[in-house]
């Protein structure tokens, strides 16, 4: 099987590659020292399993696990962690394994067959519901086959356009396939609705302005807009923008 390492301390992967090496039969496939990356490689390279550790920096390896779970063929996952309070949790992102670092020769070998057999069977588990309402630090935008993974603190407004989104961003562009209304539950502290359509950052709010026709408008501090606000959301938001 192809295998992908993640973890951010050097040390750690040179490890696992070496118990691998030990046990024979694998392809290393390549390395990632946080989830981000991990998720990139992955999509690059479509390894059989991933193993994953949890607390690291930029995107930790629970949120790395939902974004696995949107990929075309899913790799299986199994934790390997210092942690044994993570265990839960791994479980519930949809892990056929977790092993304790330091991990051992013998684990890592039950966990790898333990996921040979599951890819065998085509039965890698679904994220369950409780993990894919964890809040997330990037969104995920996949077309024609490419992924783009973007940081959430670099999202200037969200609109909803047909069945997607379309995400408004540092960088430009990208659409996604979620609904605003599960977007906004999931970040409700970070985004507020100015129309049916359009989520904006909290941060992002410049001035609102009425039109000689009364139509309010929102600008941004990145010089979007005008953005049409609702005379439905208009109170709600004025009462937001007086607390921020």
């Amino acid at each position: 099987m192809k295998v992908l390492l993640v973890d951010d301390e050097p040390l750690a992967r040179q490890r696992l590659a070496a118990l691998l090496t030990e046990l024979g039969g694998h392809e290393i496939a390549g390395e990632a020292g946080n989830g981000r990356e991990a998720v990139e490689r992955a999509e690059q390279l479509a390894p059989d399993v991933v193993l994953l550790d949890v607390q690291m920096p930029v995107m930790d390896g629970l949120e790395a696990a939902r974004h696995f779970a949107g990929m075309a063929a899913p790799p299986a996952l199994v934790f390997c962690t210092a942690y044994d309070q993570h265990a839960l949790a791994a479980f519930e992102a949809a892990a056929v394994d977790y092993l304790v670092k330091p991990v051992r020769r013998e684990r890592l070998a039950e966990a790898l067959e333990r996921a040979r057999r599951q890819r065998a069977a085509a039965q890698l588990p679904a994220l369950p519901e409780a993990m894919q309402g964890r809040r997330r630090s990037h969104l995920s935008a996949r077309l024609r086959g490419t992924l783009r993974l973007i940081p959430i603190d670099e999202v200037r407004y969200l609109q909803a356009e047909e069945k997607y989104v379309v995400v408004h961003h540092t960088r430009g562009e990208d659409l996604i396939e979620e609904s605003l209304k599960s977007l906004e539950t999931e970040f409700a502290d970070r985004f507020i609705r100015i129309h049916r359509n359009c989520l904006v950052a909290t941060e992002e709010f410049a001035e609102l302005r009425r039109g000689t026709d009364g139509q309010v408008h929102a600008w941004l501090r990145s010089g979007a807009g005008p953005l049409e606000v609702s005379r439905r959301c208009l109170p709600v938001l004025r009462e937001r923008l007086k607390h921020l």
